[in-house]
């Protein structure tokens, strides 16, 4: 591939316990496909990482196919006009997202990403914990059914929720259970915030015994009462977690979060400091080059309760899902609110062609489904086919021609962020 413009990557993959076995992983087959390898049928495969991120940095593949050792990182820090000026003026020599496919078969820990502010604090403190100083926006976009718990509930759901599960009460108190209910959504944002996160913390920071006490009362609470009733949605979530994470205060917490269902094709985004954690199914997800993260509960790593409770913004109510807006029969853009990223949708018809007009900032292509050509003007095109990941030059248009039914993601610099500057 003799076309500086485009470049074929090998990427690297990630075995989180989380992740789903290789026989079921679209993380297993688009890796193995990507790199020429096989998978392990019952190994998990969780996270395939396309970018720049030392944790999982990508290669440039030779002409012939082969890696030829050189990483993303180096080549653009040698050829940074790649990246196009504006990119390279706000964020240096270096690509300011980071593209994954997650394949989630059980829940990840609850968690929340750090504001640059306090990245760049906590990466001071604890460099060993928090290995960069930047903030960590991401964006999930569904490929299958996928379920998340995203950001607190409102105050009413809240007070439905403490008369409806005694365990919390019992882990809470008395006098925070009396507060949330005394309190109403008339009494303002600044009322209410400080009240949610005496509740949080409290809950969060209980300890062991009591936690484990808890969950265990719950569990067989509610097996017995699902002989009686139909449980709700969120009580055969909890019973599903605690499966994956026995005596685990996530279990509870998950009562205080929205659980949030998306079909394939709708999109979900995190800001800083907003609690969220995966539960099941497979996404392509971008996020700002990072990966801090500060976990407080489904985990059995290392926890920074305090942290994650005085982070939090407290924001309650149901987080936005994105749908994407068309930009032309065959594409569709989801545009979250941070200017590192976005994403395009690409379902392409067999014998069709669709043109990605030229951006002033880098882009990766990844295709998920099919095979086709991909031309950047050259009179030679680039083959491309299932597991293709490709880095794409700044100001390069691009036209894709399906051989067969063609899927495909791109990542690239929020267009809002060129309109801006």
């Amino acid at each position: 591939m003799e076309d500086a413009n485009l470049q074929r990557l090998h990427c690297s993959v990630k075995n989180y316990d989380w992740g789903l076995p290789g026989r079921v992983s679209e993380v297993a087959r688009l890796h193995a496909l990507n790199s020429a390898s096989e998978f392990h049928a019952e190994d998990p495969y969780a996270e395939l990482w396309m970018g720049t991120h030392d944790s999982g940095p990508s290669f440039l593949a030779s002409s012939n196919g082969n890696e030829n050792g050189v990483s993303l990182k180096a080549w653009i820090s040698e050829n940074p006009d790649v990246l196009g000026h504006k990119v390279l003026h706000k964020w240096g020599s270096d690509l300011p997202f980071l593209f994954k496919v997650l394949s989630v078969g059980k829940a990840l820990s609850i968690q929340a990403h750090p504001d640059k502010e306090l990245a760049r604090t906590l990466h001071k403190l604890h460099p060993d914990l928090y290995k960069d100083g930047n903030h960590k926006p991401e964006m999930a976009l569904a490929l299958t059914n996928f379920e998340a718990l995203c950001g607190f509930i409102t105050l009413k759901e809240l007070k439905g929720v403490l008369h409806t599960v005694p365990e919390i009460v019992e882990l809470v108190g008395a006098t925070n259970t009396n507060l949330v209910l005394q309190t109403n959504d008339q009494d303002g944002e600044e009322k209410v915030k400080p009240v949610l996160q005496a509740v949080f913390t409290d809950l969060m920071s209980a300890s062991k015994d009591r936690v484990t006490d808890a969950v265990n009362r719950l569990k067989s609470r509610l097996l017995k009462e699902s002989e009686v009733r139909q449980l709700t949605d969120k009580e055969q979530l909890v019973l599903r977690l605690e499966k994956q994470y026995p005596a685990d205060v996530g279990v509870i917490a998950a009562f205080f979060l929205n659980h949030v269902k998306l079909n394939p094709g709708e999109a979900l985004f995190l800001g800083a400091n907003e609690p969220h954690a995966y539960l099941s199914g497979e996404c392509v997800e971008c996020m700002a080059t990072s990966d801090n993260v500060v976990r407080a509960g489904l985990t059995p790593k290392h926890r920074d309760v305090q942290t994650l409770c005085s982070m939090l913004t407290y924001k309650q109510g149901s987080p936005e899902i994105l749908r994407g807006v068309s930009v032309n029969p065959y594409v569709n853009k989801y545009t979250p609110p941070f200017e590192e990223f976005e994403i395009d949708r690409c379902i392409l018809p067999q014998g069709e062609t669709v043109v990605f007009p030229a951006v002033p900032g880098p882009s990766i292509f990844l295709v998920t489904v099919g095979e086709g050509t991909m031309n950047t003007g050259l009179p030679k095109g680039h083959v491309v086919t299932e597991g293709d990941v490709l880095f794409a030059a700044a100001n390069t248009e691009i036209s894709v021609t399906s051989a067969s039914e063609l899927n495909l993601y791109r990542t690239g610099v929020n267009s809002k962020f060129f309109q801006a500057s």
